[in-house]
């Protein structure tokens, strides 16, 4: 076991071959993510979301995924992040004084692309934090834009051992990878990704692009635009709410980056050519 992924023995077919072998999967365990924080004097914990990751960046991870759903806004908010020993846990401590919206807590969090709110609740949910569409005063060269898949795939260490990892990664308008990670869920490896910058007051980010693995969903582009990236790019698809949203909230959003190819779905005037 290296954290990221593990040895496991299978069996392996080659037409009518069979043969026993030793394989590496990618790491797959629970997290939860328990905030502290304070109300009228008294110390308050709430679990705020348990979902399955790969280890490794937790603090990141927990971090990130605070930001995304606009918990917290600066680093100043947290007082420590910390583990909790032997219990796939992350604890993170507010300051005294920070507000914290007890009904966002509570209430359902969006973790798949069918959980069951309509498109239209969800693009009303960024509205009322008061989320705004971003500037186009940032731009993207087409030939520096298609270097970051290959650098993107060059950087993802336990995909080359396991064949089973999602990555992300945030990029300059050079093409140049400024922080990857992975994990086995796409939307971690993006949280990861905004933990980091938050941590290192990197955020909002209003000149750097992201960069996923796989399908540009909803919740990605959600991830996107709180954190202030004016550009997603991404291998596969985007769904139909994930356009919505780069429209209304002007984001470059590109699908399909495979070699010099891409398809634009939204906010062509910051890719140059």
């Amino acid at each position: 076991m290296t954290g990221r992924s593990q040895v496991t023995s299978v069996a392996k077919i080659r037409a009518d071959l069979r043969e026993s072998v030793d394989d590496r999967v990618a790491v797959e365990e629970p997290l939860e993510i328990r905030l502290g924080y304070e109300i009228d004097g008294e110390r308050h914990t709430s679990s705020v979301s348990i979902t399955m990751r790969t280890p490794g960046h937790d603090e990141d991870l927990a971090t990130g995924f605070l930001v995304s759903e606009s918990i917290i806004r600066s680093p100043g908010d947290i007082a420590i992040v910390k583990p909790c020993k032997g219990d796939n846990t992350i604890r993170v401590e507010l300051e005294a004084g920070v507000d914290v919206d007890l009904e966002r807590l509570q209430r359902h969090f969006y973790t798949t692309s069918s959980c069951g709110v309509c498109g239209k609740a969800s693009l009303d949910a960024l509205r009322a934090v008061g989320v705004e569409a971003l500037a186009d005063d940032t731009r993207f060269p087409r030939e520096a834009l298609l270097r970051v898949p290959e650098r993107l795939r060059e950087a993802q260490a336990t995909f080359e051992e396991t064949g089973g990892l999602h990555a992300a990664a945030a990029f300059d308008p050079y093409g140049e990878l400024l922080i990857v990670r992975e994990d086995v869920g796409r939307h971690n490896a993006v949280d990861k990704v905004i933990g980091a910058l938050f941590t290192d007051g990197q955020l909002p980010a209003s000149r750097l692009g992201l960069m996923v693995s796989g399908r540009a969903s909803f919740e990605l582009m959600q991830k996107a635009l709180v954190a202030g990236m004016p550009m997603l790019a991404a291998i596969s698809a985007p769904s139909s709410l994930a356009v919505d949203l780069a429209r209304e909230f002007n984001i470059t959003l590109v699908g399909f980056l495979r070699g010099d190819t891409f398809n634009i779905y939204a906010g062509e005037e910051r890719i140059a050519t």
